[in-house]
């Protein structure tokens, strides 16, 4: 599949003025976690993260496990966006939350068109993407849970490692 680089239909917005509801961007509509390059890159669906503001920056936290394919690209890379996307392309996005770039080319098999953005990547299909710049990542301790509930999210024992971001630049859709 040909790799698109951002066009016109694109305009930059501060983080600050970003209108909906991250628990319903996040939490309800979901987003692909991506990293790497346009030409090598994984990208994974996510429906557990945040947007806030830590050490007087504007950040992003997101959540990789280590089993995850998208994990070896962000631990490699310096930047990652957070992709957000209209109702119509949810089935993609549980495409991207189901199988592994490991095994299958999620481009090819969603229709989502990898491009490129501030040397990393998104998808031509977003509506809105989160470009960060990782300024911290922390492996979540299972012996630090204080509610034990929490303990029933990881059956295989595969915790995730914490990304925080800082909002380098926030698109969306002219």
């Amino acid at each position: 599949m040909v790799a698109w680089a951002m066009d016109n239909t694109w305009k930059t917005i501060e983080p600050e003025t970003i209108s909906k509801n991250v628990f319903t961007l996040i939490g309800k509509e979901w987003m692909l976690i991506t990293a790497g390059t346009v030409d090598d890159w994984n990208t994974m669906t996510a429906s557990w993260g945040g947007l806030g503001v830590l050490w007087s920056k504007n950040v992003s936290f997101c959540f990789v496990s280590n089993s995850r394919y998208t994990f070896e690209f962000m631990n490699r890379s310096e930047l990652y966006t957070l992709s957000f996307f209209d109702p119509e392309h949810k089935k993609a996005l549980n495409y991207c939350g189901t199988y592994s770039g490991r095994d299958v080319d999620k481009a090819a098999q969603t229709g989502l068109i990898p491009m490129d953005i501030d040397q990393t990547v998104s998808f031509e299909q977003a509506k809105m993407v989160i470009v960060c710049r990782k300024i911290y990542h922390q492996d979540i301790d299972p012996d630090l849970f204080l509610d034990e509930t929490i303990e029933t999210n990881y059956p295989a024992k595969d915790y995730h490692r914490i990304y925080v971001g800082e909002i380098e630049k926030v698109y969306t859709r002219a």
